[in-house]
C-alpha cells in the first residue's frame, strides 16, 4: 500500500509540473499584457504598475473589430458546415448498409494520414479556379475561407462511431413510425449526438479562429482576415510591440476558452464516448 501511495504522489507531482510548464507561457502573456514595453522587452515577469490601456491601445491600432468581426463570422459558417456534412456522411456510414462502404470509410480515414500543409497548394488551385471560372467571388471573401474546410474527415469518424452506438430498436422504433432514414437522423440520432456534435463543433471553431497561413493566401486585404492576421499587426521594423501583442493575445484567447469552459463537460465526454464505440 505504501508503495502505490508513492507511485501516486510521484505521478501527481509529475502531473503538477507538467500543468505548471504548459501553462506558464500562458500566464506570462496575461502577466505581459500589463506591462509597459521596456518590461515586455526585458522579460520580468510581473509588472510594476498595471497598465490597463494596452487593451484599449491594441484594439485600436491593429483595427481588431474588424478581425473579431471577420473570424466571429467565418467560424460561425464553418462550424455550421462542418456540422451539417458530417452528420450527413457520418449516418450512411454507420446506419446503412450499401456496396463499398468500408471501402468508402477506409478512404475518408485515409485522408487523416495527409498533412494539412501538403493540401494547401490543391485546395488554392481549386479557388483560384472557381474564382476565374464561376459567378461567386471566391478570393478575398468567406468562400475561400470556409467552404474548403467543411468536410472533415477527423469529425465524420468520430460521428460515426457514436452513431454505430446507437440502439437498432430506435431505428425499428422509427420505422413502425413510418419515418425514413432522414427523419430519424434528424429527430432521433442528432439529440442523441450532443456531446459529440459539440466536440465537432468545438475543434472546428479552434481551428477555425487559429487559421493563419491559409486567409493570408486567399485574401490581400484586411475585408475578411481573421484576427490571428491582426495580431501581425503589431510587428514592424522597429521591433515587436510585445506588450499589445500580449494584450491582442488575450482578446483573441478570451472566446476559444469561454466557448470550451460553456461546454467542457460535453467536450470530454464526446471524446471518452466516441473513441469507445465500436
Amino acid at each position: 500500500m505504501a508503495t502505490r501511495g508513492g507511485q501516486a504522489r510521484l505521478v501527481y507531482c509529475g502531473l503538477g509540473l507538467g500543468g505548471l510548464a504548459a501553462g506558464f507561457p500562458f500566464a506570462w502573456m496575461l502577466l505581459a499584457s500589463f506591462m509597459s514595453r521596456g518590461e515586455s522587452l526585458r522579460r520580468v515577469l510581473l509588472p510594476e504598475r498595471v497598465q490597463w490601456d494596452n487593451y484599449i491601445e491594441a484594439w485600436q491600432e491593429a483595427d481588431f473589430g474588424l478581425y473579431f468581426e471577420n473570424s466571429l463570422i467565418i467560424a460561425v459558417l464553418q462550424v455550421s458546415g462542418t456540422l451539417l456534412f458530417s452528420l450527413m456522411a457520418a449516418y450512411p456510414l454507420a446506419r446503412m448498409q450499401f456496396r463499398g462502404r468500408d471501402v468508402v470509410f477506409t478512404g475518408v480515414l485515409a485522408t487523416l494520414m495527409i498533412p494539412e500543409a501538403v493540401t494547401i497548394v490543391p485546395n488554392f488551385l481549386v479557388v483560384t479556379w472557381l474564382h476565374r471560372n464561376t459567378p461567386f467571388a471566391w478570393l478575398n471573401s468567406w468562400p475561400a475561407l470556409t467552404i474548403p474546410f467543411m468536410a472533415s474527415a477527423f469529425s465524420i469518424f468520430l460521428l460515426r462511431q457514436f452513431m454505430r452506438g446507437l440502439p437498432n430498436e430506435l431505428w425499428d422504433a422509427a420505422r413502425i413510425e413510418g419515418a425514413g432514414h432522414v427523419r430519424f437522423l434528424f429527430q432521433i440520432a442528432v439529440p442523441l449526438c450532443r456531446a459529440p456534435l459539440l466536440t465537432v463543433g468545438m475543434f472546428t471553431f479552434i481551428g477555425s479562429w487559429n487559421a493563419l497561413a491559409w486567409p493570408l493566401l486567399v485574401t490581400n486585404t484586411p475585408d475578411w482576415r481573421p484576427i490571428a492576421v491582426g495580431l501581425q499587426q503589431f510587428a514592424s521594423e522597429a521591433g515587436t510591440e510585445i506588450h499589445l501583442q500580449m494584450a491582442g493575445a488575450v482578446i483573441a484567447t478570451a472566446p476559444v476558452l469561454l466557448a470550451y469552459f460553456l461546454i467542457q463537460r460535453e467536450f470530454t465526454e464526446g471524446i471518452s464516448i466516441s473513441g469507445l464505440k465500436g
